[in-house]
């Protein structure tokens, strides 16, 4: 089984550079952040047209997550479970946004997640980074508790450690690599969660995100903030992992890069 994340950053932007990908790398699971569309107007035939299964939690203009399955792939699922962590977002209308969905596909429960950015920090925004990612943990430790192989894959919107930047100093004052932004991440790894990039690359320098702005892509001026968590059952399974890095490069790219994790049977 391979499963896979990306932020696309907007799915009608980018959809031909996603059906793209989908078709050359043929990962059994997708799960996708920041497809910024509405539930209604999220185009799953597009995907059925190239033989994969979807659900989605969507949302006008922002966040929004999906979970895609290769329907060529023997597999049931995506069968959804939870949508949503029930933490209402940091505006005044106090509705939750779309950031979470987990589904069940092939005996493996997936979850689906888009971490809040939590800039400008100190704020609202980043109390409620901080308060989501909480509330993730304690999902989480329920998931861990029904004992089934899962992963808990997205844009996390942290940087884990110094050597996952291609500056320190360049984001230090950035809510993604604040001391308690690193603090809750590192919680989830000490409740005994894998980071499966973290594994294969202990060094560091592996960077998923680019910004648009000032060349960060032509420059490598990039950082890691798209995980790949996995419980014990599924840690002991992991056979490879990587970073789809050239499609960051083509034209009208999303500024992520594709992560993706191999599983043995």
């Amino acid at each position: 089984m391979k499963i896979a994340t990306f932020n696309i950053n907007g799915i009608k932007a980018r959809l031909p550079r996603l059906k793209e990908w989908l078709v050359e790398t043929r990962p059994t699971v997708a799960c996708l952040q920041e497809i910024k569309s509405m539930d209604e107007n999220f185009p799953g035939h597009e995907f059925e047209e190239i033989g994969y299964r979807a659900i989605w939690h969507g949302q006008k203009s922002f966040n929004g997550v999906a979970i895609l399955v290769d329907a060529n792939a023997g597999i049931e699922g995506p069968i959804e479970v939870q949508r949503g962590l029930g933490i209402p977002g940091p505006d005044d209308s106090g509705e939750e946004q779309a950031r979470y969905l987990e589904a069940d596909v092939g005996g493996v429960r997936i979850v689906c997640i888009y971490l809040p950015n939590g800039n400008p920090q100190p704020g609202p925004k980043f109390d409620y980074k901080l308060a989501w990612m909480e509330r993730l943990r304690a999902r989480m430790a329920q998931i861990w508790a029904e004992e089934v192989p899962a992963a808990v894959l997205g844009d996390f919107n942290v940087i884990p450690e110094d050597n996952d930047v291609w500056s320190v100093k360049s984001m230090a004052d950035d809510a993604l690599m604040q001391p308690e932004s690193r603090a809750a991440y590192s919680r989830l790894l000490g409740d005994g969660w894998t980071d499966a990039v973290r594994t294969h690359n202990p060094r560091g320098g592996v960077w998923t995100y680019w910004d648009y702005q000032a060349g960060a892509w032509q420059r490598d001026h990039g950082f890691r903030i798209d995980h790949i968590l996995l419980s014990p059952e599924l840690a002991d399974r992991l056979e490879a992992v990587g970073v789809d890095r050239a499609h960051r490069g083509r034209e009208k790219a999303s500024d992520h890069a594709p992560v993706w994790a191999v599983l043995r049977d």
